[in-house]
């Protein structure tokens, strides 16, 4: 692990604990969040003995969204030439996919736990991870509609399989804010919790969870889930029937069953 200006990074008990850390800024994504995210999901994909991942804000709000100085200094690259403009814009708005796209291709499960504010490019980050989670606090909004623009790093295409293409088209349309029990209703989280504490509390101990079972079968479930939703049903029973042909093979299975048998807790390699 290095030193990170737009995080903090902690790994306990096999969980990597990523803190958005510009609580001053309500941890809105500067130009340092957006190349360091990058840098810390390879790291994480990288070394076997993170089994699960975290991601938090520090301080009242898990995020604002992208922070508005990093456009301004996108605007001020601009010139006269729209050619080049697009040319220029089209690569920036690659890099920021790039950057959750990293996020959601992580080879381990990753969990979102969010109070307070999480808007526009929030939005985008949490619908590229496997769960979210929220406290009572919780503000969710898709604000691209209101700065004139269309949402581009992944929340409209990620959100419809997540909440439905009705329910994202109104957010997206309206930018209208969703609090922490419509969030729960429509989907978008998969639990809410009384506060901040409790929330991350709860998330930590299930991602402690998730990292105590075996990494082989959580990559292979990952995958699967990932694959399918691109493909038709019979191509993912083809596919899971290809991995398992491998991964049964694992000596992992072998340990589980003889942990249930014997009403014992299994210790998994990394």
């Amino acid at each position: 692990m290095s030193d990170y200006q737009a995080f903090n990074v902690q790994l306990v008990d096999k969980v990597a604990h990523l803190q958005i850390n510009r609580p001053d800024k309500l941890n809105a994504m500067n130009a340092a969040f957006w190349r360091e995210i990058v840098e810390i999901f390879h790291w994480i994909d990288e070394h076997d003995e993170i089994r699960a991942v975290v991601i938090s804000g520090a301080g009242k709000h898990f995020s604002s969204g992208i922070d508005l100085a990093l456009l301004g200094a996108v605007a001020g690259e601009l010139g006269a030439d729209a050619g080049r403009n697009a040319r220029l814009l089209r690569r920036k708005i690659e890099q920021l996919q790039a950057s959750f796209t990293a996020v959601a291709e992580c080879r381990k499960p990753v969990l979102a736990a969010i109070q307070g504010y999480c808007l526009g490019g929030a939005i985008d980050l949490i619908a590229a991870c496997d769960m979210r989670y929220a406290a009572q606090d919780a503000q969710f909004a898709i604000r691209e509609i209101d700065m004139g623009m269309a949402a581009d790093v992944g929340t409209l295409q990620r959100l419809p399989r997540i909440i439905g293409d009705g329910l994202l088209r109104e957010l997206a349309y309206t930018g209208r804010t969703v609090d922490a029990t419509e969030a729960e209703r429509i989907g978008l989280v998969n639990r809410v919790f009384t506060d901040p504490a409790q929330l991350l509390e709860e998330v930590m101990a299930l991602a402690r969870q998730i990292a105590q079972k075996s990494p082989i079968a959580i990559e292979g479930t990952k995958r699967m889930i990932d694959y399918m939703r691109d493909h038709r049903i019979n191509d993912g029973l083809e596919h899971v029937a290809i991995w398992n042909a491998s991964m049964l093979q694992s000596p992992d299975l072998k340990l589980a069953m003889l942990a249930q048998m014997n009403k014992q807790k299994p210790v998994f390699d990394d």
